[in-house]
């Protein structure tokens, strides 16, 4: 094995063009986590073959949950980097590991630490309540860190005169002030999956599909929320599917939780809503890097590995573990 060949398994836990042909990935996945005694936590937007082998399937807030009780030694989060970041805030003294190092996320990218601190310095007297979907250094300059199906009960639970700043989703957090009458000063980033849905195509979806419901994620822009019979989080939206009598839904989130919602309602139909570009599809970019072959390999090797200055990590832990109080407290 070369030196770089060396160094990049060593980083990633795999070659790019690592096959593994006579393994049984399903099995052996199963017995690395007796063996380990690790944990999979896996994103809903995950490929199914990696949601079968979950040991628990979530969103971001249940994950996080997740995270914070389990007594595994090794958690491997099948999800993207700050995801997996936010299980090590909470697990110091876990190893933790991600399938693939470069599974970010446009939304968390979309707020740089040194921009972000030169925009709150102009807002000095506001609370900072920041969306999940962060990197650890967004977290440690917030005071509230909030999840899509959290946030409306935790800002009713500031004063009505309490100053808000909202990040990093620009269209989270108008949807938020809509629906709550908070008015914000909103961080303008957004998330490339939902804002690439098409509200001229939906409207013609529709149309040829009459008796279909329309659900969203409120990620996704005024436009296309307009034209939703339902609005919620990708567990909201799940819920929502296995609940409402309806057989037939237009949904306009990342394809992978359509997966979920057909195991839980065979009966019914789900369309992914169009997006506005020649795909047919509506997948995460960042979420589908991780394959089951991944999952294998750094369960197997226990890298790539995630690691947070202990500095970083109780500043960033600290608005982390206020959502988490406040959503016990609540019943969020």
């Amino acid at each position: 094995m070369s030196t770089d060949t060396a160094t990049l398994v060593k980083k990633y836990g795999y070659l790019p063009e690592q096959v593994l042909p006579t393994v049984d990935l399903f099995a052996e996945i199963e017995r690395l986590k007796k063996e380990k005694n690790a944990v999979l936590l896996a994103h809903y937007y995950q490929d199914s073959d990696i949601q079968d082998v979950a040991d628990f399937i979530g969103d971001s807030l249940a994950l996080a949950q997740k995270a914070e009780k389990t007594d595994a030694d090794i958690i491997v989060f099948a999800g993207v980097h700050f995801m997996a970041e936010t299980a090590k805030l909470l697990n110091p003294t876990k190893k933790v590991v991600i399938p693939d190092l470069n599974a970010g996320c446009s939304l968390a990218d979309s707020c740089s630490p040194k921009d972000f601190k030169a925009f709150l310095a102009k807002y000095p007297d506001h609370i900072v309540i920041s969306y999940i979907n962060c990197s650890a250094e967004i977290k440690a300059l917030s005071d509230i860190i909030c999840t899509s199906s959290n946030v409306s009960k935790i800002i009713e639970t500031l004063p009505p005169d309490q100053k808000i700043v909202f990040a990093p989703d620009r269209n989270l957090g108008a949807y938020i002030t809509k629906k709550t009458g908070r008015p914000m000063v909103l961080w303008n980033g957004s998330c490339i999956v939902h804002e690439i849905f098409s509200e001229q195509k939906i409207v013609k979806l529709k149309e040829q599909h009459p008796n279909a419901l329309v659900i969203a994620h409120p990620e996704c822009e005024e436009q296309v929320l307009s034209h939703a019979d339902f609005i919620g989080s990708t567990t909201g939206l799940l819920k929502y599917t296995q609940t409402n009598p309806a057989k037939e839904f237009i949904v306009a989130t990342e394809t992978g939780i359509l997966y979920q919602m057909q195991k839980a309602s065979p009966d019914k139909t789900f369309i992914p809503a169009p997006p506005d570009n020649s795909c047919a599809c509506n997948d995460c970019p960042y979420m589908k890097l991780n394959t089951l072959e991944k999952v294998y390999l750094c369960m197997k090797n226990e890298v790539p590995e995630i690691t947070i200055p202990e500095h970083l990590r109780e500043d960033a832990l600290r608005p982390l573990k206020r959502m988490l109080e406040i959503s016990a407290k609540y019943g969020i």
